[in-house]
Order: C-alpha cells, then structure tokens, then sequence
C-alpha cells in the first residue's frame, strides 16, 4: 500500500495559507545577513516563503512579516529591493492580481 509521493508544505507568511512548496517564493538571510529572493529554492540560510501574489506581498510588509520570519531587522532598502524583485518575479508568473 504505496502513499504517493511526499508533498513539502510551507506557510506563507503574508496571507498564512499552506501550500506545496513549489508553489511559492522562497526569501532567504544568509549568516551574514544578506536577505534575498531565491529563485531556485537552494540558497544556504534562513528562509522563508511567500505566496506569488501582490496583496500576500503588501500584507507581509504591513505586518513586518520578513523581519519576524527571518529573524534579523530589515532596513527599508533592503525591503525596496526585495519588494521589487518579488514584484517582478510574480508578474512573470502571470498571476499577478491586485
């Protein structure tokens, strides 16, 4: 009696739905505390995931999600930077909604 195949859920710390893990953006701190948007979901350090959509990425902020999750404080550069390329990586997904 075979199970299938294993399924890796994760929270998104925006809107805090599970859902597999391929199916969100990863955000990682690295030990030197550089965070980033990590397309390929292997970067070493802390990470943390969020649904591909525009409202999960404003509730995040509003509720300094990043911050908590990652465990560091996040200056509002990095947050720009971050927010810009979450932006655009949704956008290619084409499932942007607003």
């Amino acid at each position: 009696m075979s199970k299938g195949k294993h399924i890796p859920l994760r929270t998104c710390i925006g809107c805090g739905e599970k859902k597999a893990k391929r199916e969100l953006l990863r955000i990682v701190r690295t030990e030197d505390n550089k965070v980033f948007f990590d397309p390929t979901g292997k970067a070493s350090g802390r990470g943390t995931y969020i649904c591909p959509k525009i409202e999960c990425l404003n509730l995040a902020i509003k509720k300094k999600a990043f911050s908590y999750a990652l465990k560091c404080e996040i200056s509002n550069e990095i947050l720009t930077t971050l927010k810009e390329s979450l932006t655009k990586e949704i956008t290619q997904r084409g499932e942007m909604k607003q």
